[in-house]
Formats: C-alpha cells, structure tokens, sequence
C-alpha cells in the first residue's frame, strides 16, 4: 500500500538515505532537514505518515507529533531517537505516536512500520466510508453485505421471491436466515400479505400441531373457543418454519399432506380449510444427511428443498464484518440514546480477525456490548470482549516487522492484566499468580502505566 510520507531528519545523510528506500518501495516522500519546515508543509498539504527524529533543534519530534494529534487526525506519526529511553518511548506512545523506532534501525524495519501505519489509515478511512454507507440507508436495512457470494446469493433470492416455489435456507446459527426469509416475502407478490414466523424446535409435537393447525371449540378440555392456527393465518402471505428439522416424524407426515394438498384440517373440523401459503423452511442441521439416515423425510425435503439458499458463515466473508459492525453501531447506539458513532481502526482490525463461532448474531452482542461501554463517540479495543483484545498483543509487534523478545512480551501482558484489573495492583498480582511486591518490581522496571 502506498502513502504520501514526510521525513524529517537533521542527520542528511541518513535523511537521503532514508527517502531513497521509501521511495523505491513506491511511497511519494517529502524530505527536509528542518522540524520548522516541516510545520510549514504540514499547513500546505497532507501526509498519511510523518517519520521524525525525537531531537532536533527549535521544532521537535514531540511538537510535531502534538501538533498532528491536535489537527492533524488522519495522519501518523512515527518517532525515531538515537539515544532512545523507555521512557521516552512510553511518553511518545501515550501522546499518540504510531511507533517508536531506536537507532540503529534498518530501513525494512521502517518500511515494515510504514506499511502498518498505511493499514491503520485505510482502516479508519474504510471504517468511516462504512459508517456513511450504513447512514445512507433509510428505513428498514435487510440485507447489507458486500461479500460476492453474498450478492450472488442474493441475486438468486430476488430472482426466486416473485414465484411462489418453496424454499429451504441452510447455514449455521446466526447467520441470518430468517432475515434471508423476511427478504424473500418483502420482494415477492405476497409482500402484503402476512409474514408467519414458527420455531419448530420450541414446541414439543402436540403444542407444534395446535399452533401450526389450530382447533375447534370443544376439541379437547380447555378449548373454549376457535382457534386459527398459523398456516391458515398465513394464508396470502408467507409462513416461515425455522429449525424444520427439529419436526418430529408424525409432524412431518401432516405437513407433507398441507403442501400436497392446500388445505389445513384444525383439530375438532370435520371440513378442511383451503389455504394459499408460500413456504420457506431453515435449518442449521444437513438435511441431506438427515434423509440419509432416516431423521428426515425425503419427499418433504424435495418438497420444500425447490430452491436451496446456503449462507455462508461470517468468517467466510470478513468483507461484511466491518459494514455490519456499523450497522448494529448505529441500532444500539440509537437505542440506547448514546453518542456512539466510530469504531476505532485498531476495533475493526480485531474484528476482523476474529473467527465469529455464532456469526452474525455474535458480532451483534459484541457491538452492543461496546455501545454499552464507550464512554466517548468511538468503541476502542477495550471496550471489546477479552478474547478480541488479546488479538492485539499477539499481533501488533510482529505486523510492525519482528518477533518480539519474551521481555516485551511480558511487558504487554503486565499492562493488558492490569487494564483488566481496572488498575487495581493488588487483583492484577492474583491474576497474574505471582505476589504484590513481584509486580510492583516489575512495574518499576518496565515502567508500566499504572492504571
């Protein structure tokens, strides 16, 4: 990935040095030797990285950072010292600074660093085209997916809706499915008419029967009155059955006979009662190996199997993660009434690297979860669940070109414990199993912020 970058270095040799490796790596670079020219070229124009030397006479590092952080928010800040402190570095980190580079550093060091802060940018730059293509949409979102097999997918429902053939929708749990159902009524002809949910794993059989066909007063004890059952209900309309698999044998032999037939008999009639139903069924269990092993009827499966829509899991298209992310941002924020409008790069790219066991209704519990958090307008890593966050300590060093030392290791995960304790020393010792004095050591050594 390419960036415009602005090097700043009093040392010329290594300022030249410098600028002809990042631009034979294709990087549009800006050079000058002075901190107060650099301020100048920040006023005229845009840089996606600035690379600068800590010490310099008259404008800094630390001024430049400051003075990108304080106007400059889409541009990263990299420091590089010679005679480079913890301390120094830990000061550049908590003012903003994308990475603190030691000299010696070799220039694929600093291109590696260069390549990870051009990331974070496109990352905040898509997050934020995300979040307007999210906002653009007006009522009701149905279906927001930017994945090709998606589209393809839904090009297939859009083109099956108009007919009335049955429909059988296969996918893991949280997928989506049902949404995929009320997508399929909302462009086919019956749109008007009524959209009939059922989870056929909810009911034992004799509750599933009374609910699906309903009854006559005086059926059975405690039947005073008619009751219409939900596949006369859904007459004109769509009736979804959810979990079909779930349906026990007796049950499955009965609707069977209502899709042949067209026709519902509640229990108590003695005439049956037409119905005009279009039928869509889900399941999250392979039918077909279920009618190979007798769990499932075959010809209620190529009954209601006419079309076959699959929908893959969501870390199958990692595309969708982050538009999703910001449709349920702006739902609970909306409902929660909070002020909650960004997800931060670093949020997205754990997101995404995240595999989603319960797909998409997982990631909706995450960023509700984050909505309920944030205490700014942005949900930041912290505010993610633990195992998320632990993503970043395993990824962040290596994306910046090296393996890092067990020493750095332990110092990441002495500060991600003691984030999680609240800054509680003593809680983050138990976690840790070691005791109050050893990490209170370990503090002093490393220099870990406290909380």
């Amino acid at each position: 990935m390419d960036g415009k970058l602005l090097i700043v270095d009093g040392d010329k040799a290594a300022m030249k040095n410098l600028e002809q490796a990042l631009k034979k790596a294709g990087h549009a670079v800006t050079a000058t030797q002075s901190g107060s020219n650099a301020l100048a070229l920040l006023e005229r124009q845009p840089f996606d990285v600035v690379l600068s030397e800590l010490h310099m006479e008259k404008v800094d590092g630390m001024q430049l950072l400051k003075r990108c952080r304080e106007s400059l928010p889409d541009t990263e800040v990299i420091l590089i010292a010679g005679s480079a402190t913890l301390a120094s570095a830990v000061e550049a980190m908590k003012q903003g600074a994308f990475y603190f580079l030691a000299k010696p550093c070799g220039t694929d060091d600093i291109g590696e660093v260069v390549a990870a802060a051009l990331e974070k940018i496109h990352l905040r730059r898509e997050s934020r085209r995300l979040r307007d293509q999210v906002e653009g949409h007006h009522g009701e979102v149905r279906i927001l997916t930017r994945d090709s097999h998606m589209q393809h997918l839904l090009e297939m429902a859009r083109q099956v809706a108009p007919t009335d053939c049955n429909i059988l929708i296969t996918g893991e749990s949280g997928t989506g499915k049902e949404l995929f159902a009320h997508d399929l009524h909302h462009h086919s002809r019956r749109e008007a008419g009524p959209f009939v949910a059922v989870n056929c794993g909810a009911f034992n059989e004799e509750l599933l029967a009374n609910e699906l066909f309903g009854h006559t007063r005086g059926a059975f004890t405690g039947a005073h009155a008619d009751k219409k059952g939900l596949l006369e209900a859904a007459s004109g309309g769509t009736l979804f059955l959810d979990e079909i698999t779930e349906m026990s044998p007796a049950m499955q032999v009965k609707l069977l006979r209502v899709i042949q037939e067209k026709e519902v008999l509640p229990l108590g009639a003695t005439r049956p009662v037409k119905i005009d139903v279009r039928f869509v069924a889900a399941t999250n269990r392979n039918v077909q190996e279920m009618v190979k092993h007798g769990g499932f009827r075959q010809d209620l499966y190529f009954r209601l199997n006419v079309v076959n829509l699959h929908i893959p899991a969501l870390s199958a298209r990692r595309e969708d993660v982050p538009l999703l992310a910001y449709h349920f941002l702006a739902k609970h924020a909306a409902l929660m009434g909070k002020d909650v409008s960004e997800l931060s790069a670093e949020a997205v790219e754990l997101l995404r690297a995240y595999d989603f066991p319960g797909n998409v209704r997982e990631l909706e519990n995450i960023i509700e979860r984050g909505v309920a958090l944030a205490t700014g307008h942005s949900i930041e890593p912290a505010h993610l669940p633990v195992d998320l966050r632990d993503l970043s300590i395993r990824t962040f060093r290596k994306k910046a070109g090296r393996i890092p030392s067990l020493e750095e290791q332990e110092q990441d995960y002495i500060a991600w414990v003691l984030q999680e304790a609240g800054g509680n020393q003593t809680l983050a010792a138990q976690m840790l199993g070691i005791d109050r004095v050893s990490l209170w050591r370990k503090l002093k050594r490393y220099e870990v912020e406290k909380g």
